[in-house]
């Protein structure tokens, strides 16, 4: 058997930048431990699958190690895909997925997704997570900074953008977190941007991801209520905004436009293509 298969650069304006992402459009689903061999074999963080039927476009991804509910950039792949390779035509994008239903559309800004978000909330951290961290990092003060929430991953919030870029975790104590991973981030440096972040998910073998679309579905709704309550609080200068600017300071690096609406967010990136090829199974 013989299936096509694309290699997007997600949240990026060139490649080798942003998130690569494999997506593989299926007629029909193969079973699932030969998605798990095909994402293991592609040995990037996430490959898109998706299966056009009745109307609907069903989507899954699959880590190297395991499917996840999840995941931004291969979503936007997958948009990407169907936009530019199989002449997909219409405003928007309706995928099925294991977290309901989510819309992509394009746009001049590239391809925006409308995600759920998810608010984290202060937390005991556990000792792992500290230990991994390596940092003293203040859990009870309510005043930024910093903070350790949680969310679908422990977010920790530090005291600028220097020491999130310095961060260097040890990996192997993260192994036994019962969340998916581990987001930093802090307020950034420069004020074309809000925010930045690091993201990490050893658990899943990816010790560090280049950008992370769904860790904003978390960040977004915290800075968007950190910076609205801002004006009391000296060391942040970034001004309110609809639509915030989050930074992934990954080796590769990735912006993210990020607006938060009730319970939603929406996320805007580009995306260009690296590769085409066949894969025989």
């Amino acid at each position: 058997m013989k299936l096509k298969i694309y290699q997007i650069d997600a949240f990026a304006s060139k490649v080798f930048e942003g998130n690569p992402a494999a997506v593989c459009p299926l007629t029909q689903w193969l079973d699932d431990d030969v998605l798990q061999k095909i994402a293991d074999e592609n040995n990037l963080s996430e490959t898109a699958f998706f299966v056009i039927s009745e109307g609907s476009i069903r989507l899954r991804w699959f880590t190297p190690m395991e499917e996840v509910d999840l995941c931004g950039h291969a979503t936007l792949a997958a948009a990407f895909v169907l936009y530019e390779y199989l002449d997909y035509t219409k405003p928007e994008v309706n995928f099925v997925t294991k977290s309901g239903e989510l819309i992509v559309s394009k746009n001049e800004q590239g391809f925006s997704m409308d995600f759920p978000a998810s608010m984290p909330s202060i937390i005991e951290p556990p000792q792992a997570l500290l230990a991994g961290l390596g940092l003293n990092i203040n859990t009870t003060d309510d005043v930024l900074p910093a903070k350790i929430m949680a969310a679908f991953d422990y977010v920790v919030v530090l005291n600028n953008e220097a020491e999130v870029r310095a961060l260097k975790p040890d990996f192997s104590k993260w192994l036994a977190l019962d969340l998916r991973g581990v987001v930093v981030t802090a307020v950034a440096d420069d004020n074309a941007v809000d925010f930045v972040s690091r993201s990490f998910f050893p658990k899943l073998r990816v010790n560090e991801d280049p950008v992370t679309g769904s860790a904003h579905c978390e960040l977004a709704p915290y800075w968007h209520k950190a910076f609205a309550g801002s004006r009391s609080i000296t060391s942040i200068t970034h001004s309110v905004s609809e639509v915030l600017t989050g930074l992934q300071v990954s080796k590769r690096s990735g912006t993210v436009l990020c607006e938060v609406k009730g319970d939603r967010v929406i996320l805007t990136g580009q995306a260009v293509s690296y590769m085409t090829g066949e894969i025989t199974i």
